[in-house]
C-alpha cells in the first residue's frame, strides 16, 4: 500500500468516528497514532480499517473502532489518571487508554490473548501498559483504587468488586444486560455517598465470564 493511500485510509477512518459522534480530540489523536491493523491477523486483516467487529481467537472480538472511540470518549480519562480494563481482548482498547492516561492495567481471562496483547505493546512501544491473565470479575484489588475502570464485557449488573475498586470521582464504563438480549452502555460515576447511572446508547459485547479460560 502506499503512502498516499494509507493517507486516504486513515483520513476516511478519523471521518467515520467523528460521523458516530467521536468529537474529543485528545481521543480522535489516539485512534489516529494506534494502528487498528496491529491487533487483527490473518482472514480479517484487510479489513481492519472498517468500522466493524472482527473475531479474534478464544471465541472473542475486537470491537468496532467506533465503538471502542465513544466509549474512551465516555470514560473520559485524564493524564494522571490509573486505569483498568477488564477484558483486554486483542489489546486494541488498551493501546488507546495508554496514550491517554498515566497507567493502564487490563486483565483477560485467556492467556493466549494476554501473551499476544503485551507482544503488542513491546511491539509499539507502550510501557504504560500492563496485561495481565485474571478473573476480570473481581478486578484488580492490589492496584486498587482506580480513577477509570473500562469494562469491555456485558454483565448483568455492575460488577460489585469493580464498583468498590472506584476511586471517589471516578468513572467506569460498562455494558450492561443478557448477552442474547440488547445491552445499554452504563456510565457510572461514584460520589462521596453513593453512584450514578447514566445510560448511554445501545451496544453488543460478549459475556463477562467468570474464572480463567482453558487455553
Amino acid at each position: 500500500m502506499t503512502g498516499e493511500d494509507s493517507s486516504e485510509r486513515k483520513m476516511q477512518f478519523l471521518y467515520t468516528l467523528r460521523s458516530k459522534g467521536v468529537t474529543d480530540a485528545r481521543v480522535l489523536d489516539a485512534m489516529e497514532r494506534i494502528d487498528r491493523g496491529v491487533f487483527i491477523k490473518g482472514h480479517f486483516a484487510p479489513r481492519a480499517y472498517e468500522d466493524m467487529p472482527l473475531p479474534i481467537p478464544c471465541g472473542q472480538t475486537i470491537s468496532q473502532p467506533s465503538v471502542v472511540a465513544l466509549m474512551t470518549q465516555a470514560l473520559n480519562v485524564q493524564p494522571r489518571d490509573k486505569v483498568l480494563e477488564v477484558g483486554t481482548g486483542s489489546g486494541y482498547q488498551a493501546a488507546i487508554l495508554s496514550r491517554l492516561a498515566r497507567r493502564v492495567y487490563t486483565v483477560e481471562r485467556h492467556r493466549r490473548l494476554v501473551g499476544e496483547a503485551q507482544k503488542r505493546f513491546e511491539a509499539l512501544g507502550l510501557t504504560n501498559v500492563t496485561a495481565l491473565a485474571a478473573d476480570g470479575s473481581f478486578g484488580l484489588p492490589e492496584q486498587a483504587p482506580f480513577d477509570r475502570i473500562l469494562v469491555t464485557a456485558a454483565a448483568e449488573d455492575p460488577p460489585g468488586p469493580l464498583l468498590a475498586q472506584l476511586r471517589v470521582g471516578g468513572i467506569m464504563i460498562v455494558p450492561v444486560g443478557q448477552s442474547d438480549t440488547v445491552q445499554r452502555l452504563i456510565k457510572v460515576t461514584r460520589g462521596e455517598t453513593g453512584f450514578d447511572y447514566d445510560e448511554l446508547r445501545e451496544v453488543r459485547f460478549v459475556p463477562l465470564v467468570e474464572g480463567l479460560g482453558n487455553d
